[in-house]
């Protein structure tokens, strides 16, 4: 009889740093390979090598391109991992993008903190390179789905969309006997951009986000919201500051944006979009579009309406321009980015804006200002927000309770367990009792660093 062990490396108990590693007779592979963000002690983690052979991994299979999924890649790497890193065509795409950003803001804080002194390190390293970025980008492999891809003799996996973000999926992998099925992150039903998430039909032993287990996302109107924002911007003469992820949340905000304006229910604002990784991601959108259901002619009008910012000058010349305005910056957690340099100009003046959309994980300037904070550290300095916040949380590209538990529905058969990843203790606690209620099955809350081996 044949086992495979399952290492829960990361986004157990935590909706950051996914790591699954799968340890078999014939592979060991890991699906996602994410950083950790937010609370300190789980960024500490980042800096702490994987507790395995490295150089024994053999594949790593990405269900997504975002960072918590992808960005400890460059570590593994160094490490000794050698072997191929699998996604759909839009996925690498996406990955490359936030590798390489992800390595320059490294290089600029660490270079910041050493000539400012803010650090306890001497000297204070980069996560990762530029460099290093580009070389793990050389073991990309890219895969088509809704095919079944040979890993070895007796293992294959397929991707499947599941509506996130662009090039995002689900995997199903066969295991000898046994189908195991990784979620990802599951996207919206009715999303803006997105095709509706496929749903499994099969899994023996099924590993389920649970960002959103305890929350159901309300019913807003996403556009009266954005209306009412904008409007109170021109009347306070300020300006209306959107921290964004670069991928699909900045390509909603624009689309909404514009659509108000096509109708005539926002006047001719200036609307700034200050993300070069998202103005990267734009292409990723344009190069394929069979992945989303924005037309070109609609696409490209987007694009026409909204003032790209491409360099940093343009980016104080935007902060210095008196005229109200919307502003539209990574990072979507407050995390780091551009938006941190308008917040240190504008977030202690009360004509100001934020609005956060999507998730504010613990630990990040997002879910600090979410909860009401009268000041935020940035770059080691503390600044008083004097800011209205607001917060729309029905524009996450992550699924609701209800939508999580309706992607289990067409589920045949009854796993022999299911494994809740990627939440937070409340939100998996909430989801398991509603699977249980719902369907019956067995439901396991998996810890940091666990081990489970199972019969395949």
């Amino acid at each position: 009889m044949q086992t495979a062990k399952i290492h829960f490396l990361g986004a157990a108990g935590t909706v950051t740093g996914s790591k699954y590693l799968i340890e078999t007779s014939e592979i060991n592979f890991m699906v996602d390979c994410g950083m950790f963000q937010g609370l300190k002690e789980l960024r500490e983690l980042n800096w702490e090598p994987i507790p395995y052979d490295v150089a024994s991994i053999d594949l790593v299979l990405l269900t997504h391109g975002h960072l918590d999924h992808t960005g400890y890649l460059p570590r593994l790497v160094k490490q000794g991992f050698k072997g191929k890193i699998l996604g759909t065509a839009p996925t690498l795409a996406i990955t490359g993008i936030i590798l390489k950003d992800s390595g320059k803001i490294h290089e600029e804080e660490a270079k910041k903190a050493n000539e400012e002194g803010y650090t306890s390190h001497t000297p204070a390293l980069p996560f990762y390179t530029i460099k290093e970025a580009e070389d793990t980008m050389r073991l990309f492999n890219s895969v088509e789905k809704d095919e079944w891809i040979v890993l070895s003799e007796h293992i294959k996996c397929r991707y499947r969309y599941n509506g996130h973000i662009i090039g995002s999926t689900f995997i199903e992998i066969q295991i000898f006997d046994k189908l195991f099925v990784f979620s990802g992150d599951i996207g919206r039903s009715h999303d803006h951009l997105l095709h509706p998430p496929e749903k499994p039909e099969w899994a023996d032993y099924l590993f389920v986000e649970s960002t959103y287990g305890n929350k159901l996302h309300p019913e807003e109107s996403v556009s009266e919201l954005l209306t009412e924002l904008v409007h109170k911007t021109l009347h306070k003469r300020g300006t209306l500051i959107i921290p964004s992820f670069a991928v699909e949340r900045l390509q909603v905000l624009m689309y909404l944006l514009w659509k108000l304006y096509k109708e005539n229910r926002i006047p001719n604002i200036p609307i700034f979009i200050d993300s070069p990784m998202g103005n990267n991601v734009l292409s990723v959108f344009d190069q394929f579009p069979e992945w989303h259901k924005l037309p070109a002619t609609e696409f490209n009008a987007v694009q026409d309406r909204m003032e790209i910012i491409t360099s940093y000058r343009e980016t104080w010349e935007t902060i210095d321009d008196p005229r109200p305005k919307v502003v539209i910056a990574g990072s979507g957690m407050v995390t780091g980015g551009r938006v941190l340099t308008y917040l240190k100009q504008l977030v202690d003046k009360e004509e100001t804006s934020v609005l956060l959309v999507g998730y504010q994980a613990e630990g990040t300037r997002g879910r600090q200002l979410l909860e009401g904070a009268h000041e935020l550290k940035i770059f080691g300095k503390y600044y008083p927000v004097k800011a209205a916040v607001h917060h729309i949380e029905s524009l996450s590209a992550h699924g609701d309770q209800g939508e999580l538990l309706n992607w289990l529905s067409e589920i045949k058969n009854i796993p022999e367990q299911t494994f809740l990843i990627h939440g937070e203790p409340s939100a998996r606690d909430a989801l398991r009792t509603k699977i249980q209620d719902t369907y019956g099955w067995r439901v396991q809350s998996p810890h940091l660093l666990d081990t489970v081996t199972v019969m395949v």
